[in-house]
């Protein structure tokens, strides 16, 4: 089982920009999924983004709405790392950011991305990692 190490959070003003990384412990060259999933106070877990990708060349990206045209997710194999780029922040994403892997080459990647970002489903998911806090002050 791989494992997930977030980091690039911190507190920045409505309407900055942060960049978190997702990094594996090993190479992950095969079909994945990579979600990003928050979580912010007394609220349930939130499906943000998700990339899924069947080559290291060919990747799909799934938003929610409320973050379509601000935040991009993106995956550098050379540095088994997957970014999630948040501009124009807002206070209302602040929350704890986790990202989460499934790596089971049996599961259909771009079902298991729908799942997190039009469901919040997130049982394909094995692997997750401890989060990192964002917090958008106004």
């Amino acid at each position: 089982q791989v494992q997930l190490v977030e980091s690039g959070g911190g507190l920045v003003q409505a309407g900055g920009s942060l960049r978190l990384s997702c990094t594996t412990s090993g190479s992950a060259l095969g079909p994945l999924a990579v979600g990003w999933v928050r979580q912010a106070p007394g609220k349930d877990r939130e499906g943000v983004a998700c990339i899924s990708s069947l080559t290291t060349s060919d990747n799909s990206k799934y938003y929610i709405d409320s973050v379509k045209g601000r935040f991009t997710v993106s995956r550098d194999t050379a540095k088994n790392t997957v970014y999630l780029q948040m501009d124009s922040l807002k206070p209302d994403d602040t929350a704890v950011y986790y990202c989460a892997a499934n790596l089971n080459p049996a599961t259909s990647m771009g079902h298991a991305c729908r799942q997190v970002v039009q469901r919040n489903e997130f049982t394909l998911f094995a692997s997750w990692g401890r989060g990192t806090q964002v917090t958008v002050s106004s």
